[in-house]
């Protein structure tokens, strides 16, 4: 782990720092003496290789934490692969580059514990990468996030640059999209509870079988584990980044059921693609260091929805497409 980054007076900037993640290492980065940078898409799209380019220059940031990208549910990957892998590849190759061009000290990628093999051993090491075929429904997705902790391992291996990447596992929290169409499965399964609990309806159906496992980390202990690395990682290898735990998808929705309120009765659609059949991180490499989570899932679900029905009042929340 040894590579300490001293973030005192440093200009850091946040990518997608409007999205659930960026939001959170926003948060997190203000409990530290630096400059934090952000820029809206209004202003610079990243997919703009020269604008980008330009903005960087002209900022010269000392730190970056790539957080931005294009991401969804399984509807959203099998209905768009060419947004999730032309995206993706190119807002993260033009932040890459434009950091190196800039002379950017540090760099963080973000990628997605779902870069593991469909039949990954569990719980998934680092080294299970490229061990096998990827899940097909996210696979797109997955081939960019691989190719961005490739690019940074190119960087570093090229020019003896302190480019990293963190893998967390599936996030929650504030900040999350809401919208049925395109949303993870925490969020889709509280809006649908919500919406059962005002209507009275009692029956919640659940997309696929209820039978996978999978892992969640509430958002802001992931911003604060990247801020963590950030400051002490300097590796050539990626770090997961998890709570080394995992629920089924049943249990899952029996808990947001019980967090929203009401007596809905969960049912299940085996017509659904379930997905991997279970996707748990091993985070042993990250918690040798010392670093934990702060939340478990039941308080994590009860700030979720809690802020969902602050920002739903206030008409905010994310409920649809941008």
């Amino acid at each position: 782990m040894a590579g300490t980054f001293d973030l005192r007076g440093k200009r850091v900037f946040v990518a997608g720092h409007r999205g659930m993640v960026g939001s959170a290492v926003v948060r997190r980065l203000a409990a530290e003496d630096c400059e934090i940078l952000t820029v809206p898409r209004e202003t610079l799209d990243l997919r703009d290789q020269a604008g980008v380019r330009r903005w960087m220059a002209d900022h010269r940031p000392d730190a970056v934490v790539i957080a931005a990208a294009k991401v969804g549910g399984i509807l959203a990957n099998d209905r768009f692969p060419v947004d999730f892998l032309n995206d993706n590849l190119t807002l993260q190759t033009n932040i890459i580059d434009s950091a190196f061009r800039s002379d950017v000290r540090k760099l963080l990628f973000l990628g997605s514990s779902c870069i593991y093999p469909k039949l990954a051993p569990q719980p998934m090491p680092e080294d299970a990468l490229l061990g096998g075929p990827l899940e097909p429904t996210n696979e797109w997705y997955a081939i960019a996030k691989i190719a961005g902790l490739k690019l940074c391992q190119a960087y570093r291996r090229q020019y003896g640059v302190d480019y990293i990447s963190a893998m967390p596992t599936n996030l929650y929290g504030p900040g999350d999209n809401f919208d049925l169409d395109s949303s993870h499965v925490i969020p889709a399964l509280m809006r649908k509870a919500h919406a059962l609990k005002r209507s009275g309806g009692k029956t919640l159906e659940v997309w696929g079988s209820g039978k996978p496992m999978r892992e969640f980390l509430y958002v802001d202990d992931a911003a604060d584990a990247l801020v963590f690395l950030l400051k002490n990682y300097s590796g050539d290898s990626h770090v997961n980044v998890g709570t080394g735990e995992d629920i089924s998808i049943a249990d899952l929705a029996g808990a947001v059921v019980s967090v929203v309120g009401g007596d809905a009765r969960i049912t299940f659609d085996p017509t659904r693609p379930d997905g991997m059949p279970r996707k748990l991180m091993d985070v042993s490499r990250l918690f040798a260091t010392g670093w934990r989570p702060r939340y478990a899932l039941r308080s994590g679900l009860e700030r979720t929805y809690a802020w969902f029905l602050h920002h739903l009042e206030k008409g905010d929340v994310r409920l649809g497409p941008r």
